[in-house]
């Protein structure tokens, strides 16, 4: 087992870890904050907009059953990533899309993934790949939110299920269970 990790934000960190957390070979999400200058920021903090940090998903998985540029292709076929500081109706800086790799291998990576997913979107990718800085999980209730509150919250009703039906479609083989 080659346990790693990625960090990956693409909007909305309750939005992202519902798609993540369906995949065969990811042990465990979590949802959190990167890429600020503010240490230990709270949601209201960074929903402000002024710590600038990314609502983000620190993904652990085995890369022996599913790999990084795979997590990359699932990152770009389920989120915008042609929004500027923004996921649909959710605008700031902390709703960004943009890729923390941990190391050098992973930021050449993230660089291939952008080029490869580029034809798939009629405007130019804007997501950035920036340095993996300090990680803050967010607030326990944040965690598995999709699992729990999440699907009576009207909000993750309109935008995670469309999500979750790109994931079926494009990467049923990738499911550890029945989205």
């Amino acid at each position: 087992m080659a346990q790693e990790e990625a960090i990956f934000a693409g909007g909305c960190f309750w939005c992202t870890e519902a798609v993540f957390q369906q995949l065969s070979g990811v042990d465990r999400v979590e949802s959190g904050y990167i890429g600020g200058h503010l240490a230990d920021p709270t949601y209201k903090q960074v929903c402000g907009g002024s710590t600038g940090h990314a609502e983000a998903i620190r993904i652990g998985y085995d890369g022996d059953v599913i790999g990084y540029g795979d997590l990359l292709d699932i990152f770009f076929a389920t989120h915008d990533p042609t929004q500027l500081n923004r996921q649909g109706n959710d605008i700031g800086t902390q709703y960004r899309s943009a890729i923390f790799p941990m190391n050098d291998a992973q930021k050449a990576k993230a660089a291939a993934a952008i080029e490869r997913a580029q034809p798939d979107w009629p405007e130019p990718i804007v997501t950035t790949i920036e340095d993996a800085d300090m990680w803050y999980p967010a607030e326990d209730y944040h965690q598995e939110y999709w699992d729990g509150d999440g699907q009576r919250n009207p909000y993750c009703m309109a935008l995670i299920p469309p999500k979750l039906q790109k994931l079926k479609k494009g990467f049923a083989d990738r499911l550890a269970k029945e989205v």
